[in-house]
């Protein structure tokens, strides 16, 4: 029998993220080696923000995106780490059910929003391989805070709907979450009822949301590449390259994962399969975004050093 969201009673009020191991040395180690990457993502990305603010020469279209990219990535990471840290090192591994609906809203919402967002990025390298001359023209600073705000406001409310559908479900128990965070399939599962409702609203959302915005990236690309091939100069041709390589390899290894972890169905849910996944484009895809960003762009290694030129000229 179907229930609507809102007619139902949940009788859990709680949840408990059984994480990566229940041994304590084990969980030692793994806070070590997340802590340090929690905090290499956070720095790393918040390093780019500050050197694009304190850069004039970077206040264009193209850093002002990286900008936002980093700041969704440090908001990303900070959603589901700090919580995992602290269950690494105590007992028990409870959320509360609200928190839990936080948890996936805020996850979900983020990372929508950063689906989004890369398209945002992939017409930026449109517009400026295709038509440089009138590149700033085109993204005026009025249409680039439109579309970063547009793609927030999409973000956060297709991740209501979703959040909204899932934690409406009936969680009558175990209460027993096979993951390090409430991410939406994992505490699906555990419903007391069918629910292939809420896979085909989820499915629907992925269509928008992952689906059509990597249909658009790859139309983009189609013809920046097109755009290259007829450029002459060899220097020419691999400065454009270059430009667009690291946003490739940033999309390809978010869409990737998030691809299956929201785009099958729930009968090949895989707790452990699942968990390792979503660690990838949690935790890696944030550190991944300032190491592909700054070791390939000049601009930002020329901030970098100004900036710490002017550190020793203060000290």
């Amino acid at each position: 029998m179907w229930m609507l969201p809102g007619q139902n009673q949940s009788w859990v009020s709680e949840f408990i993220l059984l994480g990566f191991s229940s041994d304590p040395t084990s969980n030692r180690l793994l806070f070590i080696a997340f802590l340090l990457l929690y905090l290499s993502s956070v720095l790393g990305n918040g390093l780019i923000v500050i050197l694009i603010c304190l850069d004039v020469h970077l206040h264009t279209p193209m850093y002002f995106f990286l900008c936002i990219l980093s700041l969704l990535d440090v908001g990303n990471v900070s959603t589901t780490v700090p919580q995992m840290l602290v269950h690494l090192l105590t007992q028990p591994q409870t959320i509360s059910f609200a928190g839990c609906w936080l948890q996936m809203y805020m996850f979900g919402a983020l990372g929508l929003t950063e689906c989004i967002f890369f398209v945002v990025m992939a017409y930026d390298r449109y517009v400026a391989i295709c038509y440089p001359l009138r590149y700033t023209v085109i993204l005026s600073w009025d249409l680039c805070t439109w579309l970063a705000a547009g793609t927030w406001a999409c973000g956060f409310f297709f991740s209501l709907i979703h959040t909204f559908f899932t934690m409406s479900l009936p969680y009558c128990g175990p209460n027993l979450v096979n993951h390090y965070f409430c991410e939406g399939p994992s505490v699906r599962s555990l419903a007391c009822m069918d629910t292939y409702l809420i896979e085909m609203v989820d499915l629907v959302i992925s269509v928008f949301m992952v689906a059509a915005p990597l249909s658009l990236i790859l139309a983009s690309y189609i013809r920046i590449a097109q755009a290259i091939l007829k450029i002459k100069s060899i220097q020419a041709r691999y400065k454009a390259l270059s430009t667009c390589a690291s946003h490739l390899t940033v999309v390809t290894f978010f869409y990737a994962p998030g691809t299956y972890i929201y785009m099958r169905p729930n009968s090949s849910y895989s707790p452990e399969q699942d968990k390792q996944i979503s660690l990838f484009y949690n935790v890696f895809t944030a550190l991944l975004n300032p190491v592909v960003y700054s070791l390939r762009n000049k601009d930002i290694k020329e901030a970098f050093l100004k900036v710490m030129g002017r550190g020793r000229v203060a000290w």
